[in-house]
């Protein structure tokens, strides 16, 4: 490469092979995950994870009672008062404000909708169909229902 623009950057950086290839993440399996809550460290730590979640997560709160659904929002304040998640539960359309310090539990319950739907996993089951034979095979997503 030449040019005002590359002048810049060494030759030794520039390897086509190695830049077309991005080292992969590994994804944490969180589905069925109970934390402990000891501390209020483990407390928030488990809650960002909980609102990275592609899935419902069941919170029981300290009077007893509990919320399951999907955490679609959180504030971290300044304390676990001043924090909160924001959930909108499995049963109804209602959106639910629970404060850090109101939980007693948190639970991963639901699916993660998300894991395993890379598009590395589409297209080698894309192949693995064709080799098969697969005749009608189609680009339409399969549905979350099935599972």
């Amino acid at each position: 490469m030449t040019g005002p623009r590359h002048a810049d950057r060494p030759e030794h950086l520039l390897h086509p092979d190695e830049l077309e290839v991005a080292p992969g993440t590994e994804r944490e399996t969180l589905q069925g995950w109970v934390p402990e809550l000891a501390s209020a460290e483990e407390l928030r730590e488990a809650l960002e994870k909980a609102f990275d979640y592609r899935g419902d997560v069941s919170i029981t709160r300290k009077d007893g009672s509990k919320v399951e659904g999907y955490i679609f929002d959180r504030v971290m304040g300044k304390n676990l008062t001043d924090s909160f998640v924001r959930v909108l539960p499995k049963e109804s359309n209602q959106r639910v404000k629970i404060t850090y310090s109101e939980i007693a539990a948190l639970a991963f319950t639901g699916r993660d909708t998300a894991a395993g739907k890379s598009w590395e996993a589409w297209v080698k089951k894309y192949w693995e169909k064709k080799e098969k034979g697969g005749e009608s095979l189609s680009l339409e997503p399969e549905s979350l229902e099935e599972r």
